[in-house]
């Protein structure tokens, strides 16, 4: 199985997402990722009429925002690290719309 890296868990989510539709039923939104470190970075993710497109860089007005390391990000997507967990210890944080926020725990380990 090949490394599991930042870069790579946003070049397929919009695969991912649109593969399981009614995961994205009824949204409307931009969520913005900075990933801080080394193998970090800024993405946003559009979600609307059940498409998903990902893009580098900053959103002009996303309705959440989640920072977090590169190494915490990873621990997140292969499942050793707990979202709520995460936001408890510090490690994620998150502005914005929490709804949303608890929402993306299923899109990370879904």
């Amino acid at each position: 199985m090949a490394e599991l890296t930042v870069r790579g868990f946003f070049e397929s989510l919009p695969e991912k997402l649109e593969a399981d539709p009614g995961k994205l039923s009824g949204m409307d939104c931009v969520y913005q990722f900075n990933i801080d470190g080394e193998g970090g970075g800024r993405w946003y993710v559009t979600i609307k009429d059940n498409k998903v497109t990902v893009n580098e860089g900053g959103a002009e007005d996303p309705n959440c925002i989640i920072t977090i390391k590169d190494e915490d990000f990873i621990e997140l997507l292969s499942g050793t690290l707990n979202p709520q967990m995460a936001f408890m210890m510090g490690k994620l944080k998150v502005a914005g719309d929490m709804g949303l926020a608890l929402k993306l725990g299923t899109f990370l380990q879904g």
